[in-house]
């Protein structure tokens, strides 16, 4: 929190001449505001609402694949914004597919960069999510709704009325809410297929004033300026959202089938649709990667370099953010154990508070700060590192604070009765039950730096590339086949890393039985010498 004020500050410091209705009264400020929210508004509509039919297709039907599909789409949160963007630059761009196709039978070739290009690239990442997350909520309906709609013999429409959309309406606004504040605060995107001035949002404007024109009063408004806006789209969020009810009955843990041929039809027109958006540009990334140029891209000790320095900094990045966050989450189990609330959820937000401030106005912040004491691009891989460790901190808090808090619920008191603590505890029983939770943030927050492209844009050179980088500007100088090797090459790093670290701290399924086992012996030997 320390560093996110002090980078706050120094914003706040080179901004202090500058009135902040400079964003009214200059008209390309007052375009980039506009255009901000547009690309935001038009990507979120396209990503949630046929996001809605589609996880209702998938809680309706099982079918070869489907776990897997799902897995697939849940990568998309993590996967690196310049693999989406060369897939689908590879499937609809100029000589892509789509365009090759349309030339073939005298058609005009679609336009992928500018306004289209950014929306198709947000709903290529963002539809995916929206589907795992409504889909999530329709499998939390107890079975019971299913049963007694069978009973009644509602089907079709009105079994969608009234037994999924009750739910599906209390997470639209956690999904809306999340969709349009990754699509206002987008970068990658924004930057690889903008296409100029007329598809420029705020944070590209931050980046082009500080990399370009080395203004940093406007650089500084304009971050401020986000995160004014940020933080009332937060509020606004919270607003509409409600509370998630959990209600008493079983689980459905299988798609309820709805045999008729309509009905069929439906879901399959859905599920094919999603499958056409998201499969083809992970196939085209891979078959455009095995080239002639994939040897030669191998032999090159610039691709090395970047491969060890985006290694590196994802390491220590994800080191410092799970380090920082258990701290933080383990303090505020404290604090709710000992029923603490308002300090409890005050830290916490604390720690995810950073998602309000995007990673170039960290990266500006910081760099704003240390200019003034040492050469800023110096230390450069600590500061990419921080800002990056900084950016994941919330991803962590958020995938491990409740899993944590139920283990202490669950056995603090056994914990207590038998004198466990310290490292005795920590291997016996968090260890031991939390070991999964852990591997899915460590991955998550190892693969979002990995892929990040935000701070290491800012202070990258030719000397400290990360793979990211390296990609962007083989595909800035329109080496596309060499590009295409270096995409290819770090989706399988991010699906292999994210895939390594899961496997080898999979689910331990012994372990809930063993520490059952365990309290049920100690209770037996309380009871024993008690008598």
């Amino acid at each position: 929190m320390a560093v996110v004020m002090g980078a706050l500050f120094a914003l706040i410091s080179q901004a202090k001449d500058l009135s902040i209705t400079v964003i009214w009264t200059d008209p390309y400020l007052r375009h980039v505001t506009a255009f901000s929210f547009k690309q935001a508004l038009y990507s979120t509509l396209l990503s949630v609402i046929p996001a809605i039919a589609i996880a209702y297709a998938f809680s309706r039907r099982q079918f070869i694949g489907r776990a897997l599909v799902l897995k697939l789409f849940a990568m998309t949160l993590v996967l690196p914004v310049l693999i989406a963007v060369f897939g689908l630059l590879a499937i609809y761009g100029k000589g892509g597919i789509i365009s090759q196709w349309m030339q073939h039978f005298g058609l005009p070739a679609p336009n992928i960069y500018g306004l289209s290009g950014i929306l198709l690239a947000h709903v290529f990442l963002n539809l995916p999510l929206s589907v795992r997350l409504l889909l999530q909520s329709l499998e939390s309906i107890p079975i019971e709704h299913h049963q007694l709609a069978a009973h009644l013999g509602i089907t079709g429409w009105s079994k969608f009325r009234f037994v999924a959309w009750p739910r599906l309406k209390q997470q639209l606004p956690h999904v809306v809410g999340l969709v349009f504040m990754l699509c206002f605060t987008s970068f990658a995107v924004i930057m690889s297929l903008g296409g100029g001035p007329k598809a420029t949002t705020i944070e590209l404007a931050i980046y082009q004033a500080l990399r370009y024109d080395f203004d940093l009063a406007t650089g500084a408004i304009l971050a401020l300026w986000q995160i004014v806006l940020c933080s009332g789209l937060v509020l606004l969020s919270h607003y509409f959202s409600q509370p998630i009810a959990i209600e008493s009955g079983q689980n459905k843990v299988q798609p309820q089938f709805e045999n008729g041929t309509l009905a069929k039809w439906w879901d399959g027109l859905w599920i094919g649709a999603s499958l056409l958006l998201v499969i083809p540009p992970f196939v085209a990334v891979i078959v455009a990667g095995l080239n002639h140029e994939f040897w030669h891209l191998l032999q090159q000790a610039e691709l090395w370099q970047a491969i060890k320095n985006s290694l590196t900094i994802a390491s220590c990045a994800s080191v410092i953010a799970f380090v920082f966050a258990v701290a933080i989450i383990l303090t505020s189990r404290y604090w709710r154990l000992s029923s603490r609330l308002w300090s409890a959820n005050t830290i916490e937000m604390l720690g995810t508070i950073i998602l309000l401030t995007p990673g170039l106005v960290l990266s500006t912040g910081i760099f704003l700060l240390l200019r003034n004491y040492t050469d800023a691009y110096g230390a450069a891989f600590w500061v990419v590192t921080l800002v990056n460790a900084l950016m994941a901190l919330p991803y962590i808090i958020k995938t491990l604070s409740q899993p944590m808090l139920h283990v202490a619920q669950q056995y603090n008191q056994l914990c207590c009765s038998l004198n466990m603590s310290g490292l005795s505890r920590l291997y016996w029983v968090e260890w031991r039950l939390l070991r999964y939770p852990i591997a899915q943030a460590v991955a998550i927050s190892f693969v979002l730096s990995l892929g990040d492209l935000g701070a290491i844009s800012l202070f990258g050179s030719q000397d400290f590339q990360t793979l990211p980088l390296y990609l962007f500007q083989l595909m800035g100088s329109y080496q596309m086949a060499a590009a295409s090797v270096a995409a290819l090459i770090l989706l399988l790093l991010s699906f292999g890393v994210f895939s390594i670290i899961e496997g080898i701290l999979k689910p331990n399924h012994n372990a809930i039985n063993t520490t059952t086992t365990a309290s049920h012996k100690v209770g037996s030997t309380k009871g024993s010498s008690h008598a």
